[in-house]
């Protein structure tokens, strides 16, 4: 498609505001070169997501409109598009506020059309920006413009001469130190809103700036959890995101001073910096009458001027750049915990544990309905192991479960001692599989008004132990009901933009449900509103029409459920599964509007649809090429092939589960060198968190992932992984982990800086425990809990337990 091509479809914004089709090229353009796709794929995905449709659907359903660009790709440009617009609208609103001041030319004109960035537009709308009445403009109404022309334009001029003609104490103009002072005010704000002055300074400060902290006075013992920081220096443009992230918790806690200094070293009498604004205005030292005056006025402009704004705005850019890595890393971490390994239709008794209050016990059948609940006191002050150990033996007897769940909060340890001991009583033929669950979020939904309507009956804190048995059956299903952001599996949540969070968030998880798909007839209704083209209202009315008329035998079924119109079945329908359904392909993820295409292929296969399905042999000789039209291209009969071996295909890995070893239960019982199995947690930038069963995550540093070099930690390990880890180093007092794994037998010490930070957000939606994202903002790994002398307690009465029952 041709350039011609595009501009004929404008980009049209969803708000329904068209631009001219020379700014659809240019947007259109500028998207393709950063996704690496071409101009005519960008406009068409554009022209889909401005018609309503989305990611997923796009992703999935149009590839030949889009040239084949995938969920990422189309996130990306969805997120550009939003700031390419917002671009062009101001560089609108620019050109008409400089037009209606009658300082509009072609020249300047042609520099705004030809900005590329927000802040570029910003510097060259500078000078005509309303702004209240500076200490230039005084001087402008004072008549001393003129002076500092001349004195700029000819410096052989001798400065106090020339200010005794505009002394006039009826201006204002006391004296000629007063008419120097106002020239040199016009000056210095002349040069402080030159845009190609300023542009180039910003390009100069941005590779040879450093960021440098100290401590605040008096906050060494309140700011001690930033004490990396309290003389500490880096270059602008190589500071990481954590450690941005930070500086910055660290100056709004008051705890530490920024400051951004260039040329810091260089002991000449003019700063590089303060030439470059000497050598974009014309002014030189040659001894001249005027050069000294005129030399001040370029160094009074950068530190007085032009320093402060550029300090601000590249502190700004830090600030966001680090924002948006974090909001990366948080994403990419969610989405390997939605896509975690479901255990599937199992019952599953689930363990929320609790010391002083008990453990709360609840139980789930096989398709996650709540149907027995206890609480069960086995540690202090109750220490009742025996009738606990009785009354979970009797729960699995009775609901024949298959899954011990165990959150893994405070005494998690303990209690997956209790349960190994009940399964020592449970026959072999029964015995369950017990496995530590993240417990994250947890009580944020306990507390919901979702849980109460799931669980009218039910205590708030039972309701937690039934999350945790779900969410093991099936992760997506159960963490789609709780905020995000209560997950908790990112590096300074709490300090990033809330609003670009929680908006690349929900891109996270509406990706993940559709790429799973969701069963029509069991899906809960905050599922389903995850779906493509579903609202909370949608997916609320399609549980209604499912508990009135029962289970819907056809995706067809969908367009009798109340303000379900056709576009909104278009979106969704194909990631809707109905299982024993009238059509057998309405159970897989080909979209009713190919049907045509999948019974084609049936019918050259021969067989009956259900024979053809899952049948490989038949499959497999086919040209897809035989069976495109004028509207399903290569790529679509490519995927319903796909579809039609392997039906109902589920992306996700095979469930697995990490063996804690047995005796290590606290970070007192870790020791160098110890071999232990865990689980990947959370995966920053600097390394990998691993839960290895002691209260408290270990650090595998991004230089002990692998015995290679590791830029990107999300290369080797992702949230959810089973991987083996050997200790490093245990810090007691501060509650660290080094963790490595290296093959290598020299393994270094991880650098002290990046092992202190983690953001993993509240544990069970309560106050983080002392980690970057709580009140606290301790740049440590959060502890999970844990209960003094809780494993005391537990072996003296297990011991206690044995012997009675000998």
């Amino acid at each position: 498609m041709s350039d011609l091509d595009l501009a004929a479809t404008p980009v049209t914004p969803r708000k329904g505001k068209e631009f001219p089709p020379e700014i659809a090229v240019r947007i259109a353009r500028r998207i393709a070169d950063e996704i690496g796709g071409q101009p005519a794929q960008v406009s068409a995905a554009v022209a889909l997501l401005d018609e309503g449709s989305t990611v997923p659907f796009i992703a999935r359903y149009r590839k030949e409109a889009t040239g084949g660009l995938d969920d990422t790709q189309l996130r990306t440009l969805e997120e550009r598009l939003i700031y390419l617009r917002e671009m062009e609208d101001r560089r609108a609103a620019i050109l008409k506020s400089i037009e209606e001041q009658g300082k509009l030319d072609a020249d300047l004109k042609a520099r705004i059309e030809a900005a590329d960035t927000k802040a570029v537009l910003e510097d060259l709308y500078l000078p005509f920006r309303k702004k209240r009445r500076t200490k230039a403009q005084i001087a402008r109404e004072a008549g001393l413009e003129p002076l500092a022309d001349l004195l700029l334009s000819n410096p052989t001029k001798m400065p106090e001469a020339e200010a005794e003609r505009f002394v006039d104490p009826a201006k204002e103009v006391a004296d000629v130190k007063a008419a120097l002072d106002g020239a040199r005010q016009i000056l210095m704000e002349r040069f402080s809103e030159d845009a190609s002055l300023v542009g180039r300074l910003r390009a100069y400060l941005t590779k040879k700036a450093v960021v440098r902290s100290r401590l605040v006075d008096g906050q060494q013992q309140a700011g001690a959890k930033f004490s990396d920081y309290f003389a500490y220096e880096e270059k602008w443009s190589a500071i990481p995101s954590h450690r941005a992230l930070a500086l910055f918790r660290g100056r709004n806690e008051g705890a530490l001073a920024l400051e951004l200094v260039v040329d810091a070293d260089d002991l000449s009498p003019i700063r590089p910096v303060e030439r470059m604004v000497m050598e974009a205005t014309g002014i030189a030292e040659k001894g001249r009458p005027a050069d000294k005056w005129l030399t001040d006025v370029a160094r009074f402009a950068w530190r007085v001027k032009i320093a402060l704004h550029l300090e601000l705005e590249l502190m700004n850019e830090l600030r966001e750049k680090a924002e948006e890595e974090a909001i990366k890393v948080f994403a990419r971490n969610l989405k390997d915990l939605l896509l975690a390994a479901p255990a599937g239709a199992k019952s599953v008794l689930g363990l929320d544990p609790g010391v002083r209050t008990g453990v709360k016990v609840a139980v789930v059948d096989r398709t996650g309905k709540l149907v027995d609940t206890t609480t069960i006191y086995p540690f202090q002050p109750k220490n009742d192991v025996a009738g606990s150990l009785a009354a979970l033996k009797a729960l699995v007897a009775r609901h024949e479960c298959d899954l011990i769940a165990i959150g893994n909060g405070t005494a998690s340890r303990e209690t997956d001692r209790l349960a190994a001991e009940l399964l020592k009583e449970v026959p072999a033929d029964l015995r369950p599989t017990k496995v530590v669950v993240n417990e994250a979020g947890a009580s944020v939904y306990s507390a919901s008004a979702l849980a109460a309507k799931e669980m009218p009956d039910v205590d708030v804190s039972l309701r937690g132990a039934a999350s945790i048995a779900r969410r093991l059956q099936d992760p997506l299903a159960e963490l789609v009901k709780i905020e995000p952001k209560s997950i908790g599996v990112g590096q300074y949540q709490h300090d990033v933009n809330q609003i670009r969070l929680a908006r690349a968030l929900d891109a996270v998880v509406e990706d993940a449900v559709n790429a799973v798909g969701v069963d029509l007839n069991t899906a809960s209704a905050p599922l389903l509103s995850r779906i493509s083209g579903l609202s909370e209202t949608l997916a609320n009315a399609i549980v209604a029409r499912r508990e009135e008329a029962g289970a819907f035998r056809t995706r067809k079924d969908l367009l009798s459920v109340p303000r379900l119109g056709p576009k909104a079945f278009e979106q969704c329908a194909g990631f809707l599964r109905i299982a024993d359904g009238v059509n057998p392909l309405d159970a897989s993820s080909v979209h009713p509007e190919a049907y045509p295409v999948a019974e084609r292929i049936v019918k050259a296969c021969g067989r009956p649809l259900k024979e053809v399905m899952g049948n490989s042999k038949l499959l497999k000789d086919l040209d897809p090429a035989e069976f495109t039209d004028e509207t399903f291209g290569l790529p679509t009969v490519k995927d319903i092939l796909a579809e039609l071996e392997k039906p109902g295909r589920d992306p996700r890995p095979e469930f697995r589960t990490a063996s804690f070893q047995e005796g290590v239960e606290t970070m007192a019982d870790l020791k160098p060198g110890m071999v232990l199995e865990g689980t990947v947690t959370n995966v920053t930038n600097f390394g990998a968190f691993v839960d290895i069963g002691v209260h408290q995550d270990g650090l595998v540093h991004v230089s002990q992932l692998a015995d290679r070099f590791v830029s990107d930690p999300h290369t080797v390990v992702k949230a959810g992984d089973i991987v083996r880890v050997r200790v490093v180093e245990v810090d007691l007092p501060r509650k660290r982990i080094a963790l490595s794994m290296r093959k290598d037998a020299e393994i270094s010490r991880s650098p002290a800086r990046d092992s202190t930070q983690r953001d993993n957000g509240p544990r069970g939606g309560g106050p983080s425990r002392g980690g970057p994202s709580g009140k606290g903002g301790a740049p440590r790994a959060p502890q999970k809990g844990g209960d003094a002398g809780g494993n005391g307690a537990l072996a003296a009465a297990l011991a206690e337990a044995m012997k009675r029952k000998r």
